[in-house]
């Protein structure tokens, strides 16, 4: 399975409800029909590429520890805003500059279990789109976001 990572839009009562209450917050972002965003292994080569084009947003580290096990981080409505102008403000074209699949594989960049190529520039940019529009409608709604990882 690996380590994937995704994003799900709450209410702000929802996060904190989520703050106070870890087992409700994993029974509950187990439902269905929640609007998310899932960037399964993408999202270490995304921060590559937000890093080396000095985005200020942290797909991984950035948000509030929810529970025990760091596997879900709460996003307020600011830090939802915020991450949504600097992802809107960058096209992944500014990103695609960085892209150096040699250098990807030289770090070791997840998933690193296999050498990063030409191709994979189009699944980094199909998931980055995807991040950016997720971003932008839950910052619109005034929402905030959870994010899940599994490892």
């Amino acid at each position: 399975m690996g380590m994937t990572l995704w994003f799900t839009r709450v209410t702000t009562q929802e996060l904190d409800r989520a703050i106070a209450d870890p087992e409700w917050a994993a029974e509950y972002l187990g439902g269905e029909n929640l609007p998310i965003c899932y960037l399964e292994k993408s999202w270490a080569g995304i921060q590559f590429l937000l890093d080396a084009a000095e985005v200020d947003v942290d797909l991984y580290e950035d948000g509030f520890l929810i529970d025990n096990e760091c596997t879900l981080l709460g996003w307020d409505d600011g830090m939802v805003a915020d991450a949504a102008r600097a992802l809107g403000a960058t096209p992944f074209e500014a990103l695609a500059g960085h892209y150096d699949p040699a250098k990807l594989s030289a770090e070791e960049i997840y998933p690193y279990q296999r050498v990063w190529d030409d191709d994979d520039l189009d699944y980094l940019r199909e998931h980055h789109e995807e991040l950016v529009r997720f971003f932008v409608a839950t910052a619109a709604s005034g929402g905030a976001a959870i994010r899940s990882f599994s490892f």
